[in-house]
């Protein structure tokens, strides 16, 4: 679906149907021409399954979640005109809220549910950190707040992302 384009000012928000809850991106442009972009909050569940019209969801795998956002992302860029690939945004921040296991019950199975706990978290900081080595090696890395919530809106998903970047025009051409 193509995106309504509104402009004010400094700022284009770009944003899908004619009623949206919230801007896909928000970009700025400041005075040298550059882009500061704002990347909507979104999940690598049934968030990017919808956006990318998968056939399946990804379900508590922050390995298989993670990609997907960054592709949701990518995918925005180009609709939007912006650029081809997210190598060409430098991200000053993340926000990433990750959400309790789905399973096992921690009071019936505390152990197991300690051990989901954990797995989540080192899957996470792996898939994160190949993210960044494999498609943007030359950019820098982003600050990063991690919060973990009770859950998020989406309940499959374990983690839901929000970015802020900058495509800069000398670096890009």
């Amino acid at each position: 679906m193509p995106f309504t384009v509104k402009k004010r000012g400094k700022l284009t928000y770009y944003y899908e149907g004619d009623a949206p809850t919230l801007s896909n991106l928000v970009v700025e442009t400041l005075p040298d021409g550059d882009l500061r972009i704002c990347f909507a909050g979104l999940t690598g569940g049934y968030s990017a399954s919808g956006i990318l019209n998968l056939d399946t969801v990804a379900t508590m795998q922050p390995a298989v979640e993670i990609p997907l956002v960054f592709e949701c992302w990518r995918r925005w860029l180009q609709e939007a005109g912006i650029c081809e690939s997210l190598a060409a945004i430098d991200f000053i921040e993340m926000h990433v809220f990750g959400s309790q296991p789905k399973a096992p019950n921690p009071h019936l199975d505390p152990a197991g549910y300690q051990a989901e706990c954990e797995r989540l978290r080192a899957e996470y900081a792996q898939a994160y950190r190949e993210y960044f080595q494999r498609h943007c090696p030359e950019n820098g890395l982003p600050a990063r707040f991690t919060v973990h919530v009770v859950d998020v809106p989406d309940q499959a998903a374990s983690y839901e992302f929000y970015a802020v970047g900058l495509y800069q025009r000398a670096l890009n051409g």
